[in-house]
């Protein structure tokens, strides 16, 4: 009689540990993607102001979160890398996306090891 119980209460456990870490995941998400969109909007290039307003969130299968610019997407990888002009020139780099996915990406590394700790 007694197994039954341990093996009920590890179940109960287990499932509360599983449910909290992915409640905590999926909010951690939303926040810091939303934080990466707001970020990408003051660092972007203002040039017409277009593109800067372009950032967006979308949510995908399993709340996987993609964040993309929706008006200008051509622009992304001609600003972030640089680009060859008619003439033969060089238009330069103006990095803005790099830094600011790489701190999304630290920021949900360590929430998620928070979360992990908390519940362990």
């Amino acid at each position: 009689m007694a197994k039954k119980n341990v093996g009920n209460e590890i179940t109960r456990y287990l499932t509360a540990y599983i449910n909290g870490v992915e409640r905590g995941m999926l909010s951690a998400r939303e926040s810091i993607s939303k934080e990466a969109v707001k970020k990408l909007r003051e660092k972007s290039p203002k040039k017409t102001g277009d593109y800067k307003k372009g950032w967006r969130v979308t949510t995908e299968k399993r709340g996987k979160k993609i964040v993309h610019n929706k008006t200008d997407y051509q622009l992304t990888h001609l600003l972030e890398f640089g680009h060859a002009n008619a003439n033969g020139g060089r238009t330069p780099a103006k990095v803005h996306i790099r830094p600011v996915a790489e701190e999304a990406v630290e920021k949900y590394i360590k929430e998620t090891e928070r979360l992990i700790r908390k519940w362990h």
